[in-house]
């Protein structure tokens, strides 16, 4: 019996999101919903299991985990790049890392979520309204307003054009963009300081990597107008945070609204509670139903293809 471990199921629906009867008798699952950061007691609750299934970038496997984890011969990551796994030292160690399928409507449609709530202040309407309150606020328009995408790639492709069937201007930046794929997307190509500039909003939606990492600083911030938004759905550590919560104390810019951040879950005590300019949730854009029955299925036909000893998806680049 394979025994597997399926880690961070927060909302306790991967049993229910997929068929898993293919692994009857040949696995024994443990579904944990609660999240241990790494040391000493992930490293204990790991030691028995033979596989783990790692939803997205949750918990990190690098070398100081994976080193203690003698029993561990497979890594089942959701999505199709995990930057959270050391795919080098996995392979030295023999422990096979694969993937599964992957839906990007549910970023795409989260990161409109933000923009909309933030703009029409629908969380202090809805606390206000809750309280027998009325309007207190007004709401910012999107027509004839500039949108500035940060990396058009499929997410950031579809942002651009939903920001068109909204009459906005579309900017849009990143290291490798043209004139003609921006053009596509029914976006202008900027150079990056024209970008930050002019934007009313700007949402960013790049892959983390070395290149990426800290792409939006104190230099680009300080180019934001004051009425300007800064959304991101993407990954955390694109935005310099210091900067970015420096730039909201000082109500530089008009907010920011973000479902990503560098430590998750967010400690308590993190100074993004306490600011009344930021819009946040819980890291929740690719939390949807139809993701998670893509995930929960491809995974089960991948250990059941490993135990059948035939060919799996294997993650071998985040690039």
């Amino acid at each position: 019996m394979m025994k597997i471990a399926v880690l961070d199921d927060y909302q306790g629906v991967a049993l229910t999101s997929a068929d898993w009867s293919p692994l009857k008798e040949r696995a024994e699952i443990t579904v944990f919903r609660d999240y241990l950061p790494v040391g000493p007691a992930l490293v204990e609750r790991l030691k028995p299991f033979d596989a783990v299934v790692a939803m997205r970038e949750r918990t990190p496997f690098k070398e100081p985990l994976l080193a203690q984890l003698d029993n561990l011969k497979l890594i089942l990551s959701t999505g199709r790049r995990n930057a959270a796994i050391d795919l080098h030292y996995a392979a030295e160690r023999g422990i096979t890392v694969c993937y599964t399928g992957y839906s990007s409507h549910g970023a795409m449609e989260h990161t409109w979520a933000l923009i909309l709530s933030a703009l029409r202040h629908v969380p202090q309407e809805n606390t206000s309204f809750r309280s027998a309150g009325w309007q207190t606020r007004i709401g910012v328009d999107l027509k004839g307003k500039t949108m500035g995408v940060v990396g058009l790639g499929n997410i950031g492709g579809s942002i651009a054009r939903i920001a068109r069937a909204f009459e906005m201007d579309v900017n849009a930046w990143s290291q490798n963009l043209t004139d003609e794929k921006a053009a596509e997307a029914g976006a202008r190509r900027v150079e990056k300081e024209e970008l930050f500039r002019q934007a009313d909003i700007v949402t960013v939606h790049l892959i983390l990597s070395g290149r990426s990492k800290g792409i939006i600083g104190k230099a680009e911030l300080d180019l934001m107008k004051p009425s300007a938004w800064l959304i991101n759905s993407s990954r955390g550590p694109l935005i310099d945070e210091a900067a970015l919560i420096e730039t909201l104390r000082q109500k530089r810019i008009a907010g920011a609204a973000l479902d990503v951040f560098d430590t998750e879950p967010l400690p308590a005590d993190h100074p993004f509670s306490s600011l009344d300019n930021l819009l946040a949730t819980p890291h929740i854009g690719y939390v949807t139903e139809d993701t998670y029955k893509i995930f929960y299925r491809d995974t089960v036909e991948n250990i059941a293809a490993y135990l059948d000893g035939k060919p799996i998806r294997i993650l071998d680049s985040n690039k």
